[in-house]
């Protein structure tokens, strides 16, 4: 009874979401043609309509622990699925992530994401590249706005803690910005067809500073965004 519970509930989230999705990016057409501000507030718009969805249909509770940062940092986030990655705007005030250039090259789509403000990352990263990303992510910064980078490289499954991808220890020294790690326990609930119901788990670490060396920084933040993969998950 209850999988098939789960997946009724699945199935009314996808309907409604990616409908809503679908909508959304109606709207970017015209959006596209006015300022760019009335465009980058549908990427918040979807990330509520994202968590609504989540919570009234899914059933999934959301809890958020520890202090939610703001300003001039790096948020260093576990991936355990797309709910993360969706819900940043709910968690953070108006964070800008690290993006895959692919995802902005997406029609309508990346235009919202461009507008709403993401730090292009290129594949095969040249010198002239890697200078476009540490100038966006420090005009970003100075806005006053938290950056947001998963340092694992992609979603991995609840439970493994593999090493961070080497590229997050060269954006942390040439940023020179202190690091919140984000510790997230969802995959459990979110990264699967059909859907239970449970708690999704999100837990801000204390703030590491600026200025360590590459094994001091990546051993700290491997460990402390694995915080939560000993604890039960409901």
């Amino acid at each position: 009874m209850k999988l098939v519970i789960a997946a009724v509930r699945s199935i009314a989230f996808y309907l409604a979401f990616y409908l809503g999705s679908f909508l959304l990016a109606l709207v970017s057409v015209p959006a596209s043609f006015m300022a760019q501000r009335r465009m980058a507030g549908l990427g918040s718009i979807w990330a509520r309509w994202h968590r609504w969805c989540t919570r009234h249909l899914l059933g999934v509770k959301i809890v958020i622990e520890g202090t939610v940062p703001t300003g001039k940092v790096i948020v260093a986030g576990k991936h355990e699925s797309f709910f993360e990655a969706i819900d940043l705007p709910n968690l953070l005030h108006r964070p800008v992530p690290f993006a895959k250039s692919e995802l902005l090259d997406i029609p309508l789509w990346g235009k919202v994401g461009k507008a709403y403000g993401m730090v292009r990352v290129e594949r095969d990263q040249g010198a002239k590249a890697l200078r476009a990303m540490m100038s966006q992510a420090r005009a970003f910064s100075e806005e006053g706005r938290p950056l947001v980078i998963f340092p694992e490289g992609t979603r991995v499954a609840p439970g493994e803690g593999p090493p961070l991808r080497s590229g997050f220890a060269g954006i942390y020294k040439l940023v020179g910005l202190p690091v919140i790690p984000m510790a997230v326990q969802s995959g459990h609930v979110y990264h699967r067809w059909i859907k239970p119901s449970g708690t999704i788990r999100v837990a801000f670490g204390p703030e590491i500073p600026a200025g360590l060396p590459r094994d001091g920084i990546e051993e700290r933040v491997r460990a402390a965004i694995n915080v939560l993969n000993a604890e039960p998950r409901q």
